[in-house]
């Protein structure tokens, strides 16, 4: 059979670039995306060359659609096929709700939700070439509870899970399998522009029942579980790794 083909969107570091080496190990040509840094793009593609499997790196700004045709265009040229495409690519303003702008909220919600769905809708062409494929989303627990500063982010996260749903049902007659992973604080380059980073470690650290934070391995794996067959009637749901924190009041 003809060897697999993921794509991993913000793969240069971070959960993203877990996933991408985890998806390598496996045997997935990988689709690196990255917005900003060639050379952290580049260095991800070396190390995942090592496992044995071709890489395809792409600069695209995935809030913007026609970044986003340019993308899947490169994927069906060099690859002619996509199998697995994972939403991670994210960003967003962190401000309370009452000082934010409208080019804080168009920017946060273009990533980091819009991106789904026209991902989603490129993905679904290149998938149904091969008979389906699988979709799975990185969120957090701001979609679902207050999380200061966290307005804008933990809308668009709120969105990716709806439209999680939605796509879920509308995919399944295409053989494509969505599904989102939701994770609790993990400390990623991302966690760095959080004003309240400190004391967010320091709660997650003290308060998480499973006794330590959570760490990207652990959101990777969750990705992977629903990536794999055994996942394969679990369908538009949204898996929370937290080690248990969202279950405390």
């Amino acid at each position: 059979m003809e060897q697999k083909t993921a794509l991993v969107t913000g793969s240069t570091r971070g959960i993203g670039r877990e996933i991408a080496l985890k998806l390598a190990a496996k045997g997935y040509n990988i689709v690196i995306n990255y917005a900003r840094s060639k050379s952290a793009a580049q260095e991800t593609a070396e190390e995942i060359q090592t496992y044995g499997v071709k890489t395809l790196t792409v600069k695209a700004n995935v809030g913007k659609p026609e970044k986003v045709k340019e993308l899947f265009a490169a994927i069906d040229e060099h690859f002619g096929r996509l199998d697995v495409f994972v939403n991670n690519a994210a960003s967003g303003v962190l401000r309370p709700a009452m000082e934010l702008e409208e080019s804080h909220w168009d920017w946060t919600m273009n990533i980091n939700s819009k991106a789904l769905l026209f991902c989603a809708q490129e993905a679904a062409a290149l998938m149904e070439k091969n008979d389906g494929g699988k979709i799975v989303s990185l969120s957090s627990l701001g979609a679902q509870r207050y999380l200061k500063n966290y307005t804008a982010v933990g809308v668009s996260k709120a969105a990716v899970e709806a439209l999680t749903r939605y796509l879920a049902v509308e995919l399944a007659e295409k053989g494509i399998v969505v599904n989102a992973v939701s994770g609790g604080a993990v400390d990623t380059d991302a966690l760095t522009h959080f004003p309240n980073r400190d004391e967010l470690l320091r709660e997650a650290e003290e308060r998480t029942p499973a006794g330590r934070m959570v760490k990207t391995t652990d959101l990777a794996d969750g990705v992977m579980f629903l990536l794999s067959d055994e996942a394969s009637m679990i369908r538009g749901q949204t898996i929370v790794i937290d080690g248990g924190i969202s279950l405390l009041t």
